[in-house]
């Protein structure tokens, strides 16, 4: 039954993102709102359900060390294996307002959460400053896109689906679609929970600890709503969707998962020192290492792609090996450390040089 599970709700998932898909570019339309805003909010906080569900139910138990990383599993999940993925699927062309805005506030967020947790804890006043934060970003953002939206857009609905926007028509599109984004995140919430109850029973029969099944089983399978949305999305053409997807659910996972799982907590979440020394700050490296990638021709090419899968795999493979202590352990870290990192700042290096090169030939 497990087994059983576990394929039911990869089917869920893909089902859910194919309906959130379609609802959530066709309301973006409708509203005048960007499809980027819409993927950086409704697409990408509905499709952190997940990690909501989980995070906060694991902070009331007292388990600090799932909720905690479930957060961070899931933001380096996110950045490396979605993008990953979806740029395989197709390069991804991302937007000059990622790139000025967004990601920074990602990292800023990712270093914040860093700070914080410096005292072995994220307490409940953190917390409230954190949800603080991603109400007022929500807020901006909504309200940057009313002011920026054109009369091309509605012009494109109204072209589109045949609707203005002072008929009946319109209200009742706008009802499907909303039907649509609902329909689509139950599904995929659903979808998750079948996934993650199956994983983390397989996960405790080989023994993992609990920790380990937060950063990886059950941050990837409270992801599963993410990858396949951006996948989906990579797929129709929607590119905004699929990459603002990523990037507002780590925003998302960071601002409220977290704030508000520190604000249920008992005594706030505790921050294993494990975590401190190693896992936070791979998330700090992981949100940063976008920043000369985004910014390269601001194209996430299938060459990244590939990159961003490769260190998700390292990063698994040095945490399994941990969990087990095994002897290749300390080789593995010394290859990632002296020979892997240092071959990917210059392949950026060169990237960046390339891009500019090509900028100044062009004018």
């Amino acid at each position: 039954m497990v087994v059983v599970f576990l394929i039911a709700g990869l089917i869920l998932l893909v089902i859910g993102a194919e309906i959130l898909v379609r609802g959530a570019s066709r309301l973006a339309s409708s509203l005048g709102i960007s499809p980027l805003v819409i993927g950086l909010t409704i697409v990408a906080f509905g499709t952190s359900a997940p990690e909501m569900a989980v995070s906060i139910g694991a902070s009331w138990a007292g388990q600090a060390d799932l909720a905690l990383g479930n957060v961070v599993g899931s933001n380096i999940f996110n950045v490396l294996f979605i993008l990953g993925v979806s740029a395989l699927v197709a390069p991804l062309v991302v937007s000059q307002q990622l790139v000025r805005l967004d990601v920074p506030l990602m990292i800023a967020a990712s270093v914040a959460v860093l700070l914080m947790g410096l005292d072995n804890k994220i307490s409940r006043i953190d917390g409230v400053f954190l949800f603080g934060a991603v109400l007022a970003y929500t807020f901006f953002l909504i309200r940057q896109s009313r002011r920026e939206s054109s009369a091309a857009v509605t012009a494109q609905y109204e072209a589109e689906y045949g609707v203005g926007a002072q008929n009946d028509s319109a209200v009742i599109q706008y009802l499907k679609d909303g039907v649509m984004i609902l329909g689509g995140l139950a599904l995929l919430v659903l979808g998750a929970q079948w996934l993650v109850d199956s994983a983390v029973q397989i996960a405790q029969y080989l023994g993992m600890s609990e920790l380990v099944i937060g950063l990886t089983i059950v941050a990837a399978g409270t992801s599963m709503p993410e990858l396949a949305t951006s996948v989906i999305a990579s797929l129709r053409g929607e590119r905004d969707i699929a990459v603002g997807n990523v990037v507002g659910s780590n925003i998302f996972n960071l601002l409220a998962v977290l704030g508000l799982s520190s604000i249920v907590a008992p005594d706030g979440v505790q921050v294993a020192d494990a975590a401190l020394a190693f896992d936070i700050p791979v998330m700090v490296g992981v949100a940063l290492i976008c920043l000369p990638i985004f910014f390269t021709g601001y194209l996430i090419s299938r060459l990244n792609g590939a990159l961003f899968l490769f260190y998700y795999v390292a990063y698994t493979a040095y945490l399994l090996m941990a969990a087990q202590q095994h002897e290749s352990l300390q080789t593995f870290g010394t290859a990632m450390v002296w020979f892997v990192m240092p071959a990917t700042v210059i392949m950026l290096v060169t990237m960046a040089w390339r891009y500019q090169r090509g900028r100044k030939k062009a004018a």
